[in-house]
C-alpha cells in the first residue's frame, strides 16, 4: 500500500462484536481523527460513550495522537473514549478485532487496494458481518445480540 492510498479503520464492539468499519484517506493522525468524529456524530456523542469506552489500538503511528482520538469532535470535557495501546507483537490484545479483520479478508484479501471502494461496498461488507451467525452467541448474529443487550435506550 501507498502513503496516499485509503485504510479500513474499523471498531468492534466488546459485547456484541458489532463492527464498524470507516474508510479513511489515509494511514495518518489526522484521517484516523476525523473517522473517529464522523462515526461519533452518525452514531451520537451519548452513544458512543457507551458503546467505546476504551478503545485498544496497535502501536502505528497513526494512533499516537491519543488526546485526539479521547476527544469528541463537539470539544466536550467528558473524553469521548479511553485509548489504550496493546504491546508490540500481542495481537491477541485486539483478538476480537484480530478475528473480524479475517472476515473483512474474506471480501478484500491482504494487500488488496481501498482506492476504488465506495463507502456502500464497505457498509455492505459491515451488514454482512455484523449479521452473521456465530457460534459464542448461539448462532445469532452480533446484531442480534447488540439489539437485545444494547439498544435498549
Amino acid at each position: 500500500k501507498g502513503k496516499g492510498e485509503p485504510f479500513l479503520l474499523v471498531l468492534t464492539e466488546r459485547y456484541s462484536r458489532k463492527e464498524i468499519i470507516e474508510i479513511i484517506p489515509n494511514k495518518t493522525q489526522e484521517a484516523v481523527i476525523r473517522g473517529l468524529d464522523r462515526i461519533e456524530r452518525r452514531i451520537g456523542v451519548k452513544k458512543f460513550r457507551e458503546l467505546f469506552k476504551t478503545i485498544t489500538t496497535d502501536n502505528g503511528k497513526e494512533f499516537y495522537n491519543y488526546t485526539g482520538i479521547e476527544t469528541s469532535f463537539t470539544r466536550s470535557k467528558i473524553p469521548r473514549t479511553k485509548q489504550y495501546y496493546a504491546d508490540a507483537y500481542s495481537s491477541w490484545q485486539r483478538g476480537s478485532n484480530e478475528n473480524l479483520n479475517k472476515m473483512i479478508r474474506r471480501f478484500l484479501p491482504k494487500g488488496s487496494s481501498f482506492k476504488n471502494l465506495s463507502r456502500n461496498q464497505i457498509k455492505r461488507i459491515e451488514k454482512w458481518i455484523n449479521n452473521y451467525p456465530r457460534k459464542m452467541f448461539g448462532f445469532k448474529s452480533s446484531n442480534n445480540i447488540f439489539e437485545i443487550g444494547l439498544n435498549v435506550a
